[in-house]
């Protein structure tokens, strides 16, 4: 089947479907194609957080570190699973050295004003009657169990300070009171007042069905095959489904990403960083504000009827499997700091993993390709795609009509590794 379209976008995860929405309202006609089902990637089963606080890249000092005593541990809260890899070994090398103090001060810039912004469409979208996912702005907790993880929380505290973004230092007792729900055990904690939290598999579907409903045709199950390209520009997208011939390209394919872009000779380092939630039913004593369990860098996310743990970076290659050890990991560190809450008493509702799109630098691809005039790339979020979702969708909507960004995406351009 041969078909023609306005503008294609590679890629149904919250990424794609808000590059969809935001096109189809600048009167674009869009068609979406989704190797799996919309919303079936690392958007389905993440913690649900909307992040201004996470405006520190993942390339900053001292990560390198700490990793090392981390990565070959199965447990622990960042994995590299041993293997001869060239490309891993390649984004390693690029990942250090974009690890410096340098890297940190131009990147936390363009996230914080990426963040607010984002948080701004998500509140939007939030009053649009259609659209129901359980959006709440009640911040997020840091939380510590030991004064050294207090004081590495409280220094990153200074970096978001230092930018512009709120955030509240809080002893013991100050942390109950803010969270009163359920008993805590630990010695501090940072809150970060303007973080938000939603349910993400409910928030990507809603918007899926009101851009079909307004027109956009999603295409499940069809899995890009390759390009024909013609005087710069892509021409064709071959399919398993049939060749479509597109006046603009949008990538947004996640994890996927890199090898669509090998056909088009563009190298976008991205490594999948395998990531795990487990669900289970709400308990009576739920907190009613997203937790960061610093330690053990595990998230506790309320979401309507349901909480959430989700934790972990794996760097294992395009594996899906489960590692039941990191799974057993988070659930572990969950009653250490909330002594009532024991994820083993309570109702489970899903075990989920999905590979998250890491760049070297910390920072996703988003911008205009200078290879192709008519592919933007909008890829590589790692964890804070879903809180980067609307902007980016935003940001590839302007691209693809002509129109300025809005922001500097220098730092971002899709072929900054060549």
């Amino acid at each position: 089947m041969q078909r023609e379209a306005d503008v294609l976008v590679i890629g149904g995860g919250v990424i794609g479907i808000c590059a969809a929405h935001y096109l189809l309202e600048k009167g674009r006609q869009v068609v979406v194609v989704e190797q799996g089902e919309v919303c079936s990637g690392s958007s389905y089963g993440n913690a649900g957080l909307v992040v201004p606080s996470h405006s520190v890249p993942l390339a900053e000092p001292g990560v390198i570190s700490q990793g090392l005593k981390w990565m070959f541990d199965s447990r622990s809260p960042f994995y590299i699973k041993p293997r001869l890899d060239r490309e891993l070994i390649s984004w390693l090398w690029k990942f250090r050295r974009a690890c410096s103090e340098q890297h940190v001060r131009r990147s936390m810039p363009i996230l914080r004003d990426l963040s607010l912004e984002s948080l701004r469409l998500f509140e939007e979208l939030d009053d649009r009657k259609e659209l129901e996912f359980d959006f709440e702005q009640r911040g997020a907790f840091y939380i510590c169990k030991d004064d050294r993880a207090l004081e590495h929380v409280i220094e990153e505290a200074q970096r978001i300070r230092a930018v512009g973004l709120e955030a509240e230092i809080l002893d013991a007792a100050q942390v109950q009171e803010v969270e009163p729900n359920v008993r805590l055990d630990v010695v501090g904690g940072v809150l970060y007042p303007q973080d938000a939290h939603l349910d993400p598999a409910r928030f990507v579907r809603a918007l899926a069905r009101s851009v079909e409903e307004r027109g956009v045709e999603i295409c499940p199950s069809t899995e890009v095959l390759g390009f024909t390209i013609s005087g710069g520009r892509i021409t064709g997208v071959r399919t398993t489904r049939g060749e479509i011939f597109p006046a603009e390209v949008v990538l947004a394919g996640g994890a996927w990403s890199p090898d669509i872009a090998r056909d088009l000779g563009i190298d976008l380092p991205i490594q999948p960083a395998k990531g795990y939630s487990v669900t289970v039913e709400r308990p009576p004593n739920c907190p009613t504000i997203p937790l960061m369990l610093a330690g053990a860098r595990v998230g506790v996310t309320p979401m309507g009827d349901v909480l959430r743990f989700a934790g972990t970076l794996e760097l294992a290659g395009m594996d899906l499997s489960i590692n039941q050890r990191r799974v057993d990991a988070i659930l572990q560190a969950v009653p250490a700091y909330l002594p009532d809450l024991d994820p083993a008493r309570l109702e489970l509702v899903e075990i989920w993993r999905g590979l998250r799109p890491c760049t070297p630098d910390g920072l996703p691809f988003l911008g205009r390709s200078r290879r192709y005039g008519n592919l933007t790339v909008a890829a590589g979020h790692a964890m804070i795609g879903l809180s980067l979702g609307p902007i980016s969708g935003e940001i590839v909507s302007r691209l693809v009509v002509g129109e300025e960004p809005g922001f500097d995406l220098e730092l971002l351009r899709p072929e900054r590794f060549g």
